[in-house]
């Protein structure tokens, strides 16, 4: 069965700086608690990750993804291959200029391998809510987001 999770923040700062910093993934494990490790593998012409490697830790559990991101110019999706924790999984930002901020949708739907009690899943959505919205929040206004091609 599917999982579902999604929440909408303001950042106070410009899209353009929220992607950015989206896009700086090696730095993801400095602001998200759910991830312990982050690769880029394969980038776009532009600098943007295309593939990347990623580990992860909820609820206990350490996983390895291959994700694989697409990009424009107020969004940002990914999808993983299969693991050993999940058949799949979709994630997604949505941006849109507030003034002078943004207002971030993330949105995640991942399909466990194993079913999950209904407590756990609700525990492990809000650690993902949270790292995904409130860190990425944190590490935008820290100003430390950038496009750092290798």
């Amino acid at each position: 069965m599917a999982v579902r999770a999604s929440r909408e923040i303001v950042i106070d700062a410009p899209p353009e700086a929220v992607l950015d910093a989206i896009a700086d993934i090696e730095a993801v494990p400095t602001w998200s608690s759910v991830h312990k490790h982050a690769h880029i593998v394969d980038r776009y012409d532009d600098g943007r990750p295309r593939l990347v490697k990623v580990t992860v830790k909820s609820l206990g559990l350490v996983d390895h993804e291959l994700l694989e991101y697409h990009w424009g110019r107020d969004w940002v999706v990914w999808d993983a291959d299969r693991t050993a924790q999940q058949h799949a999984q979709h994630g997604e930002y949505t941006l849109s200029r507030e003034g002078t901020a943004t207002r971030v949708r993330f949105d995640i739907t991942l399909e466990p391998s194993t079913p999950l009690p209904h407590f756990l899943i609700k525990r492990a959505k809000k650690t993902v809510l949270t790292a995904a919205t409130e860190g990425l929040r944190g590490f935008v206004l820290a100003g430390k987001g950038s496009l750092q091609p290798e």
